[in-house]
């Protein structure tokens, strides 16, 4: 066979390419590098259309046109390219919520398992687990699930607080569960990058269970073993706002001999002293340190109230999420009461993908 004769561009001469000259061994360095480059692409695009052909059947349809498989089956066809593969189905999770112009709602259970899919095939990912968290909150079955997958990115990164800090948020502001997040916080506390304020806010979770004292104490563990001198002092603020939450209890209490005794409500704080008979001898601080404020009746909640804080010590829950607490409450009850008292779904501890989001 005669060889091809071709000019270099730019050169005046021509130079001979025979087969020989066109194989790995003959390329330089920078060129080997390129051919190998693409040749590891071209592999991978192949075995991506191995792996999503391999799969099988077991797919749900979105639009017509997305088919999402069993995360299982999915992990075990991308034999040695499964961070290939999850970035495929992490961009079709994207693609899919960037397509949309609106009732992002009913995309929610497709993101879920394209999420389910990419955390499988590869658990080491990091941003999928917190976009799960974001976008996954339209129902308290859709929480869980988020939760699951989030439960799956503090095993696989434990050392990241935003994971721990997401997972806790849902547990306290999506499903009323104050002491399962001040838990999860609690073990974010000291992390690299974790914010200070971790431990005042695991503090306030607790108490807003009741659990003052808990909270007390866990304050105090954390002010005793701060970094620095700005943690420890934001901790002692934080006990104060206990010590002054505590006595606001009393008064409570207090409160309710008083309408037990006179058969009405007081009408300021000090009739608690008042009278031949008072319920109170006299009223505790309405701070430990800081002389010159008093007890008040909040005009709004009607509870009674330090002018210092203005406010009781718990996290405030706005009265639309209120209210969306007590309508999963009721559909949770209502599940039960169909499946004949069985725990509802979500509730269990099943694996992520095994059910419906």
């Amino acid at each position: 066979m005669s060889e091809q004769v071709v000019s270099r561009p730019g050169s005046g001469s021509p130079e001979s390419l025979s087969p020989e000259s066109l194989s790995p061994e003959s390329l330089s360095p920078e060129s080997l590098s390129k051919w190998k480059r693409w040749a590891m692409l071209a592999v991978a695009i192949v075995v991506t259309a191995a792996a999503h052909q391999g799969i099988g059947d077991s797919t749900i349809q979105v639009d017509g046109e997305r088919f999402i498989p069993n995360p299982e089956r999915a992990r075990f066809a991308a034999l040695g390219f499964k961070s290939v593969v999850a970035d495929y189905y992490w961009l079709q999770a994207v693609q899919l919520l960037g397509g949309a112009r609106s009732n992002f709602s009913d995309l929610n259970v497709a993101i879920a398992r394209l999420v389910d899919v990419t955390t499988t095939v590869n658990p080491w990912v990091d941003h999928p687990y917190r976009f799960a968290a974001v976008w996954l909150t339209d129902s308290e079955q859709s929480v869980r699930h988020a939760n699951r997958l989030l439960e799956r990115g503090v095993a696989y990164h434990p050392l990241d607080w935003r994971n721990r800090y997401y997972l806790g948020f849902n547990h306290f502001f999506y499903l009323d569960d104050a002491a399962t997040a001040a838990r999860v916080l609690s073990r974010a506390i000291g992390l690299p990058g974790a914010p200070k304020y971790l431990g005042a806010l695991a503090a306030r979770l607790q108490a807003n269970e009741g659990n003052l004292e808990t909270a007390a104490a866990f304050l105090i563990e954390m002010a005793d073993n701060a970094p620095d001198g700005y943690a420890r002092a934001e901790y002692l603020k934080a006990l104060d706002e206990i010590d002054v939450e505590r006595s606001a209890r009393v008064l409570d209490d207090a409160r309710e001999e008083y309408e037990r005794r006179r058969g009405h409500d007081i009408e300021r704080v000090a009739d608690l002293t008042a009278g031949p008979h008072p319920v109170l001898s006299r009223l505790p601080p309405a701070h430990p340190h800081f002389p010159g404020f008093e007890w008040t009746l909040d005009d709004e909640s009607g509870q009674i109230v330090s002018t210092f804080y203005g406010n009781r010590y718990r996290v405030y829950v706005h009265p639309l999420d209120a209210a969306r607490h007590e309508r999963w409450r009721l559909d949770r009850e209502a599940r039960s009461a169909e499946e004949g008292g069985r725990p509802s779904a979500g509730h269990g501890g099943a694996r992520v993908g095994e059910g419906e989001v």
